[in-house]
């Protein structure tokens, strides 16, 4: 298991095969390697390199490489990395064919009914040997790193199905793969083994507003030396900025791992994803650094960075690497917990790292009001503000740190209070924020409306929520892009005053894979007519039954 924090460049969201169709090639796959030893030369730390998923033939069992994308294999990538000391490793879907025609030696196997184009039986049949000899044949090869995706352990050829229970052919797939693998490692100690899509024990990575349950066996720590708790995607907490939003899910997913009994040394949030490719949203870097600063203070030693390296400018390149180099010491050397209130329900919540004296407190408050949190920690003049959102300006007293809604900040003691990390322009918080009375009343099956009198300066937030008949968040989806319809169309929020229509501003205007449960949105009060009623419309084009609930905020902006 790992020793120590490490860092992972996975180039998926450079392209995106799924929600998008950017594909991988040689050309783009080696210039991310050159701007990962680009970014290294400013101080950021990359120890590993993953190709991720779809770098493979289909014929040839993972063993040959995708034509004509690679023409001559992967000969020139993992020359370069092991020439400059990057640890190469390799996405594996565990047990689905992943758009793979099913080799000769996986056909005993094979079961057509298992998802993603068909499952394979672990316990039966020839895949499960030839698939650990070929995770063998690449580690002699230097791959260093494998990122296990898609297991599907209800997979069973026909014979076994009518001779067996379902319960009996999941345990006997764990109980087989886990095995293998356990065994590979004793082969290969220094081989790190990631866990992603599947081996949760229920689907969990969906909503946020669930409360605590058990989702994953902690036993598979066994195995791998960490575990994913997500694609990173919105929260069912609404949020004017969307990115923030994405930020909450992760954290909330994060603290439901460690709920599981898995240590968060253990947990890889993969929250850091920046790219101009459909599955992290087009977002590019927008709010990159808020990003940043959480996927490290959740404290996994799998510390996985996604997608567009080239985004990434010098100045950027060095932030980065004082941001790394701030927190993976405390990763490694400190205590980390977790503190504060449950993210998905929205409440202020937080992440702290200590070593002795040396203390960082990452805090996050995902609410629609201005919040206090208490912080762990010793007196006030043992710390210091090193990071917030633009807009509001966070206080600290009494151990009591306030934060504007939406808003995040980053706390440091002893040493650590020295370490200045600016302000995260591009994420602005209202400097007040107030709840307007308001009476949202049906129109209908799918739409709401309220009607007040506006205020005559600041803005005016509109919040949309979506839940199933069970009062739980339902999410709305219209595809993936570039295809995929854009939420704005689904859940709408409209403003009149008398026949007059007004822009309402928005942040989730995109084609979302992942669905979403809510709409935000602002409407400049100043460009309305003063002591004229206008009229507010939510609506939705979700089919199965639901509730909607509408809200509406008084906010000034600095």
């Amino acid at each position: 298991m790992l020793r120590h924090p490490i860092s992972i460049y996975i180039n998926w969201a450079a392209y995106d095969e799924l929600s998008d169709q950017v594909e991988l090639t040689e050309a783009l796959a080696m210039r991310q390697l050159d701007e990962l030893l680009r970014l290294r030369k400013h101080g950021v730390r990359f120890d590993y390199y993953v190709m991720d998923a779809f770098w493979y033939a289909r014929d040839g069992a993972y063993r040959i490489w995708r034509k004509p994308h690679w023409p001559n294999g992967p000969d020139r990538w993992l020359a370069k990395c092991l020439e400059h000391d990057v640890k190469p490793g390799l996405w594996v879907a565990s047990n689905t064919l992943a758009r793979m025609n099913c080799p000769p030696t996986w056909r005993g196997s094979f079961d057509p009914s298992g998802g993603f184009d068909g499952g394979l039986c672990c316990f039966y049949g020839g895949f499960l040997a030839d698939f650990v000899a070929m995770l063998s044949e690449w580690a002699e090869r230097g791959v260093r790193l494998f990122k296990f995706d898609f297991a599907n352990f209800d997979a069973a050829p026909a014979p076994l199905r009518a001779v067996m229970l379902p319960s009996e052919i999941r345990a006997a797939n764990i109980m087989a793969f886990s095995g293998a693998l356990k065994a590979f490692r004793a082969a290969y100690p220094d081989v790190v083994l990631l866990a992603y899509n599947g081996f949760e024990e229920v689907h969990s990575q969906a909503q946020t507003d669930l409360p605590p349950r058990k989702v994953i066996d902690a036993r598979w720590l066994d195995v791998f030396d960490a575990i994913y708790c997500g694609d990173p995607r919105p929260a069912d907490v609404p949020a004017m900025n969307f990115w923030r939003s994405k930020d909450i899910y992760s954290d909330h997913m994060g603290r439901l791992y460690e709920f599981n009994g898995l240590p968060l040394q253990r947990i890889d949030s993969s929250g850091f994803m920046i790219g101009s490719t459909g599955t992290c949203y087009y977002r590019r870097t927008a709010a990159w650094q808020g990003m940043l600063l959480l996927s490290l203070a959740r404290g996994g030693w799998a510390n996985t960075y996604y997608g567009n390296l080239d985004l990434l400018d010098a100045e950027a390149a060095d932030w980065f690497a004082r941001a790394q180099a701030l927190y993976l010491p405390l990763q490694q050397r400190g205590q980390v917990w977790t503190f504060g209130g449950w993210p998905g329900s929205a409440e202020p919540y937080g992440f702290g790292m200590a070593d002795g004296a040396d203390i960082l407190l990452t805090v996050v408050n995902p609410s629609q009001t201005t919040a206090s949190v208490s912080l762990p920690a010793a007196r006030d003049d043992d710390l210091a503000i090193l990071f917030h959102d633009a807009g509001y300006r966070p206080t600290l007293y009494g151990g009591t740190l306030t934060l504007g809604a939406e808003q995040m900040a980053v706390i440091g003691g002893g040493r650590c209070a020295n370490e200045w990390l600016g302000v995260q322009n591009d994420v602005i918080i209202p400097s007040t924020i107030q709840p307007i009375e308001a009476v949202f009343v049906a129109d209908g099956d799918q739409a709401i409306e309220a009607t007040i009198t506006p205020p005559t300066y600041g803005t005016i937030r509109v919040l949309l929520r979506q839940s199933d008949t069970e009062g739980r968040a339902k999410r709305t989806s219209g595809g993936a892009p570039p295809q995929g319809a854009a939420l704005d169309t689904l859940l709408t929020i409209e403003a009149w005053q008398d026949d007059h229509a007004f822009v309402v501003n928005v942040n989730y205007d995109k084609a979302i894979w992942s669905g979403l449960s809510w709409a935000v949105g602002e409407i400049a009060a100043g460009k309305l007519r003063p002591g004229v009623p206008i009229r507010i419309r939510c609506v939705t084009t979700e089919s199965a039954p639901v509730t909607l609930r509408g809200e509406l905020y008084h906010v000034l902006y600095p």
